[in-house]
């Protein structure tokens, strides 16, 4: 840790893993609830276009409203059953009121976005820098937990986030501003291209539009020199899991597996380890 803003490490560290639990326990909430979000706004437009009166019984879903509850008795969350990580434990991973088993991704999430927070604090430091990739770093997270449970990745994340990496490499601070312009395009038209050979050879679709714009986003904070990484990263890791799957949990092969939680997990470690990953290929080839 090279800046620490004058305090101990050890408290740095602490205070980031603090951190993590809490934007985890947040991310949580993203992840609920933007997927209703979406379509409650789909429902309602679709019912605008047809001329048709909005649903009288309609609730108002976004990040703040309603106040959280448990989707099966509609019993609200107490502030003490909302601790990250150790009210899941308290609660033996039941609903207080029902009894329903609660997911386990939600300790899961702040767990996974407390080591992700302590290690960019830890390797970047307290400073601009560390405060972007942890942007990018809970990004990804939620992008990883609304596509593994909803095969979706909504565009009101996906775009800020290329927007962003094109705004920060103005400074060239990950990569030049013409590296990453070109890394945006390239990684978009990348797997589009990809996208319409296999819907011409099979009539299907092989994934989705969002898959496109999250590549172009890593492309716009990375730089196109990342891309091929990010891509082969990726691809390797899906397969080996959608095989592992198919063999080990009888996973019916036609039923999709989403690409979003490989290119974001690839993503972040193109980040933090893409140049010293790329030296060592090359070196070892050299």
């Amino acid at each position: 840790m090279t800046e620490t803003m004058g305090l101990p490490p050890a408290l740095v560290i602490t205070i980031s893993a603090i951190l993590g639990l809490l934007i985890g326990s947040f991310l949580n909430v993203v992840i609920y609830r933007i997927p209703l979000q979406l379509s409650a706004s789909w429902r309602k437009d679709s019912l605008d276009f047809l001329g048709m009166e909005p649903e009288a019984n309609a609730v108002k879903v976004n990040i703040v409203v309603p106040a959280s509850h448990c989707p099966k008795c509609g019993a609200e969350v107490k502030p003490w059953q909302n601790i990250p990580v150790i009210s899941y434990l308290f609660l033996k991973g039941k609903c207080a009121s029902c009894s329903t088993p609660i997911s386990l991704q939600y300790p899961l999430i702040e767990i996974v976005c407390a080591l992700l927070t302590t290690y960019v604090v830890f390797h970047f430091g307290v400073n601009t820098t560390g405060l972007l990739v942890l942007l990018f770093s809970w990004s990804l997270l939620a992008l990883t937990g609304i596509d593994f449970n909803e095969q979706l990745l909504p565009d009101n994340i996906t775009l800020p986030l290329l927007w962003l990496g094109l705004l920060v490499n103005t400074h060239n601070t990950f990569a030049s501003l013409n590296d990453a312009v070109i890394g945006a395009t390239a990684g978009y038209l990348a797997l589009w291209g990809i996208f319409w050979v296999f819907k011409l050879l099979t009539g299907k679709e092989g994934m989705g539009h969002g898959d496109f714009k999250l590549l172009a986003a890593l492309g716009a904070w990375m730089g196109w020199q990342q891309l091929l990484l990010i891509v082969l990263l990726s691809s390797l890791v899906g397969a080996i899991v959608g095989i592992a799957m198919m063999i080990f949990m009888g996973r019916d092969k036609q039923i999709p597996i989403p690409f979003g939680p490989y290119l974001a997990a690839a993503g972040w470690i193109a980040l933090i380890w893409g140049d010293t990953l790329t030296s060592q290929y090359l070196a070892l080839y050299s």
